[in-house]
């Protein structure tokens, strides 16, 4: 079998990695659940390539993803659920659906009746999505009425703490300020002395985890991503510590062989030459 650009052929080569008998066996024991995780995967590393600005690498990761949606689509269609045809379907009648003025005749549109107009259409998608289910023998699905509903469970942490506040700040349960945020992130800290005083590991977990919901609302007080900012300093870190090493193996040594004084000397020359460019 040869590549080709035929989305076609990416199907079929799908479709023979999971034939019973002459497939793969590890593609032949794969479910949903289990593809799930390679699939979130596949999305942060199509981000990092984007980050780094690498649009070779950018090219691969976006051909790994594409590859989740076949796998995931390729195993409904073993199921009778649906197939890859029925996906791009429904992702292009979405677009068509919500882009009246583009695609129909809701032309010359202000962005904020872009914005009602979008939203009369999600409500006629929910009710066409209710009908659906119902036409297929299906129960309706349980509505959520809260403020909450719909942030995804499986989203970062940082990033789905950031969204549920701000979507409970909707209804004005915020802080009005960040510097009140601040305050909170002070007490924060404070509980977490109490805990560690404490030795109980569950009680010191539930208020770093406190901590760390906090410090996401602070991101969103303001105007930062705590997951970008998380990621700058990650990189900041390793670029750091990294500097370290170089400066030890220029010496003939390893991080293992220098002692935790002589690394924080090298920390803060790395530290110090950075501030100097």
């Amino acid at each position: 079998m040869k590549p080709s650009r035929d989305i076609e052929r990416l199907i079929e080569i799908m479709a023979a990695l999971r034939a019973p008998g002459t497939g793969c066996p590890w593609d032949l024991e794969q479910d949903f659940a289990s593809i799930a995780p390679y699939t979130v995967e596949e999305a942060y590393e199509v981000a990092d390539a984007i980050a780094r600005g690498d649009k070779l690498d950018l090219k691969d990761e976006l051909g790994d993803l594409l590859l989740q949606v076949v796998f995931h689509a390729r195993m409904a269609e073993e199921e009778g659920s649906f197939a890859f045809p029925d996906v791009v379907e429904a992702i292009t009648s979405k677009l068509i659906r919500r882009h009246p003025h583009v695609f129909g005749d809701a032309r010359d549109l202000s962005p904020a009746e872009v914005k009602v107009l979008w939203h009369r259409i999600k409500a006629e998608e929910k009710a066409a999505k209710a009908a659906a289910r119902e036409a297929a023998g299906l129960p309706p699905l349980q509505e959520d009425r809260s403020v909450l509903a719909g942030v995804p469970h499986n989203l970062p942490a940082l990033t789905r703490a950031w969204k549920l506040q701000a979507r409970a700040s909707t209804v004005g349960f915020d802080w009005n300020n960040a510097r009140l945020v601040l305050d909170k992130i002070r007490e924060e800290t404070g509980e977490i002395d109490e805990a560690l005083a404490g030795g109980d590991k569950a009680a010191i977990q539930e208020e770093i985890g406190d901590l760390l919901f906090v410090i996401a609302n602070l991101a969103r007080h303001v105007d930062a991503d705590p997951e970008a900012c998380l990621n700058a300093a990650n990189a900041k870190f390793e670029r750091r510590f990294k500097g370290i090493e170089t400066k030890l193996e220029a010496e003939g040594r390893t991080a293992k062989e220098a002692s935790l004084d002589e690394m924080e000397a090298l920390w803060q020359a790395v530290k110090k030459a950075e501030k100097a460019i």
